[in-house]
C-alpha cells in the first residue's frame, strides 16, 4: 500500500517537473533558430556586414570630396564673378559706357601729366638761360646777338622791342614807343600763358565731373538691380550683391579718375604760375633794354647837336 502511494507520487512529481521545464526550453529554441529561418533578404548576414562596411565609408568619403570640390569650384567662380573685370563684363551697357568714358578720362589725365611735365621742363630751362643773357646785355642789339633766333618767349619779346624801335624811328615821343612796346609785351605774355595752360582745362573738367558721371552709373546699376529683385521676387544677398557691386564699381572708377586729375591740375597751376613769373621778368628786362637804347639815342642826338 505504502509502495503504491510512493510510486504514484513519483509519477505525478515527474509529470509536474516535465510540464514546468517545457516552456523554458520552447523559449530558447526559437531564439536559437530565428536567424536560420529569417526570410528578410535585405538584412546582411553577420559575416557580410563587416565586409560591406568599408565600401560604404569609401562612398561617403568620395561623396564628401566631390561635394567639397563642387563647393570650392562654386566659391572660385563667385570670386571670379566679383572681380573688377568680371563685374565690368556682367554690367549693364549704360554702366559699361560710363566705365569706359571714365577710364579714357583717367588715361587722358596721366597723358597730360607726362606731356606737360616734359614741356615745362624744356620751357623753363630755355627761359632761364635766355633771361641770364638778357640781364647781362647792355643793349637790344647785344641781347639779340646773344640770343640769336632762339625759340622761346624771351626771343619773341626781344624781337617785338627791336621791331617797335625800328618802326618808331624818327618819332620824337619816347613814351609812345615804350607804351607800344609794353602793349606788344602784354600780348606775347598772354599768348604764352594760354599756350602753357593747354590741357589744364581738360584736367579741371575731369576732376569736376568724373564723380558725378560715376554716380550716374551707380544709380543706373542699382536701379537695374532693384528691377531684377522685383522680377526674381527674392531678397537673397547672393542675388542682390553682384548688381550692387557692379554699380558701385562705376563710382570707384569715377573717383579714381577725379582725384589724380585734381592733384595734377593743382600741380600744373603752381608750375605755370612760376613759369609766367619768369616770363614777366623777361618782359621787364626787355623793356629796360629798350629804354636804355632810347636814352642813348637821345644822348647821341644831343651830343651831335651840340657839336
Amino acid at each position: 500500500m505504502m509502495t503504491s502511494f510512493l510510486v504514484r507520487f513519483a509519477i505525478v512529481l515527474s509529470c509536474l517537473s516535465v510540464a514546468a521545464g517545457l516552456p523554458a526550453h520552447a523559449q530558447q529554441e526559437p531564439a536559437r533558430s530565428a536567424p536560420a529561418v529569417s526570410t528578410d533578404l535585405s538584412a546582411p548576414a553577420p559575416g557580410t556586414a563587416q565586409t560591406m562596411a568599408p565600401p560604404a565609408s569609401g562612398q561617403a568619403a568620395a561623396a564628401g570630396s566631390e561635394s567639397g570640390t563642387r563647393g570650392g569650384k562654386s566659391v572660385t567662380t563667385g570670386l571670379d564673378e566679383l572681380s573688377p573685370l568680371g563685374m565690368f563684363l556682367k554690367a549693364d551697357i549704360v554702366v559699361k559706357a560710363v566705365m569706359i568714358m571714365l577710364a579714357l578720362a583717367s588715361i587722358a589725365s596721366w597723358t597730360i601729366l607726362i606731356a606737360k611735365s616734359l614741356e615745362f621742363s624744356v620751357l623753363r630751362r630755355r627761359l632761364v638761360g635766355a633771361l641770364r643773357k638778357l640781364t647781362g646785355a647792355k643793349s637790344l642789339a647785344e641781347a639779340h646777338l646773344a640770343l640769336g633766333q632762339g625759340k622761346n618767349v624771351a626771343a619773341l619779346l626781344l624781337q617785338a622791342a627791336i621791331s617797335e624801335a625800328r618802326l618808331s624811328a624818327g618819332l620824337g615821343s619816347d613814351e609812345g614807343i615804350k607804351e607800344r612796346a609794353a602793349s606788344s609785351f602784354t600780348e606775347i605774355v598772354r599768348a604764352e600763358a594760354r599756350r602753357v595752360r593747354t590741357g589744364m582745362g581738360l584736367l579741371a573738367t575731369v576732376g569736376a565731373i568724373s564723380p558725378f558721371v560715376g554716380l550716374f552709373g551707380t544709380v543706373w546699376g542699382i536701379m537695374n538691380s532693384f528691377i531684377g529683385i522685383s522680377k526674381s521676387q527674392t531678397t537673397n544677398l547672393a542675388v542682390v550683391a553682384p548688381g550692387i557691386a557692379e554699380a558701385l564699381l562705376a563710382t570707384a572708377i569715377g573717383l579714381a579718375a577725379a582725384i589724380p586729375a585734381v592733384i595734377i591740375y593743382n600741380h600744373f597751376s603752381r608750375v605755370a604760375k612760376g613759369y609766367l613769373e619768369l616770363v614777366n621778368r623777361a618782359s621787364g628786362t626787355t623793356g629796360r633794354l629798350l629804354s636804355r637804347d632810347l636814352d642813348r639815342s637821345h644822348t647821341g642826338r644831343h651830343v651831335r647837336a651840340a657839336e
